[in-house]
């Protein structure tokens, strides 16, 4: 009888052993995920090929994609190298939430009041913040009003898109997602729209710079949207077709087209009309 009480009582002890082993196995389990749950940023911009530096570390170039990062704040930058004279940059802090993406998209420019862009973060609960430079910029989602910057919107989880509009601002749309369980904050920075030309005193001009566009592979010329190859065609002209020249950039020239459409065509294919 003294030897069954022993081992009964040997065995609650094992037994005890193996319910606390198994307790702290499963907490150091719960940590380490948490430790180990990375998170992840992608970063968009015009022109592509830029760029990104993620605290002063070279990381690659736009677009560009990390889904192994820690969770913490990040000082990123972006810098167009090609940009004629002088880079085009640009830099702020993102932070990264655990098991989240967050999303960067920028249009670099020469100025900053030509500058544009958002950035797009998640952290735990619902709904969306909205943050505009310019401040006081009216919020549209899905066509509702929803009041000006900055501000909190109470919006179901899913797809949405967002317009931002500000007196002498161009629009900026996004189209993004508000996952479950998770607030969507979104900083928004809006670009100037062109000055009033016509409040602005400035001796006439003789002659208007022009470029002609030369022979091309395909007998014609693509004008796209912005700089960059893949973005959208705006419309076609032809060898010997005179453009007006708007902007000169390393690869590219903003024209405008006879019919009044202004883009950027390859300079590849364009030469400098002779004054």
């Amino acid at each position: 009888m003294a030897i069954f009480k022993k081992s009964f009582l040997f065995i609650l002890v094992i037994l005890s052993v193996i319910v606390l082993a198994l307790q702290l196995t499963n907490r150091f389990a719960d940590s380490l995920f948490q430790i180990n749950q990375k998170s992840g940023v992608r970063v968009l911009s015009t022109p592509t090929d830029s760029s990104v530096y993620l605290d002063e570390r070279l990381v690659g170039k736009t677009p560009y994609e990390d889904q192994s990062l820690q969770a913490k704040d990040y000082q990123l930058k972006i810098i167009d190298d090609t940009a004629t004279q002088s880079a085009v940059a640009w830099q702020g802090k993102v932070k990264l939430t655990n098991g989240t993406l967050a999303v960067v998209n920028r249009d670099l420019a020469k100025d900053i009041p030509s500058s544009a862009g958002e950035t797009l973060t998640l952290e735990k609960g619902s709904g969306v913040t909205v943050i505009s430079s310019p401040s006081q910029a009216l919020v549209e989602v899905d066509g509702k009003d929803y009041g000006l910057t900055p501000t909190q919107i109470d919006i179901k989880s899913g797809d949405h898109t967002f317009v931002l509009k500000h007196s002498n601002y161009l629009n900026r749309s996004i189209r993004a997602q508000v996952p479950d369980n998770f607030k969507l904050i979104l900083n928004v920075d809006m670009a100037l729209s062109e000055a009033d030309l016509t409040s602005i005193t400035t001796p006439p001009i003789t002659q208007t710079p022009a470029v002609l566009v030369k022979e091309t592979p395909t007998g014609f010329l693509r004008v796209r949207e912005k700089p960059d190859t893949s973005s959208r065609e705006i419309g076609r002209v032809n060898p010997g077709d005179e453009l007006i020249l708007l902007e000169e950039l390393a690869l590219w020239d903003r024209v405008r087209l006879v019919n009044g459409v202004e883009g950027y065509v390859s300079k590849t294919y364009v030469e400098k009309k002779s004054q």
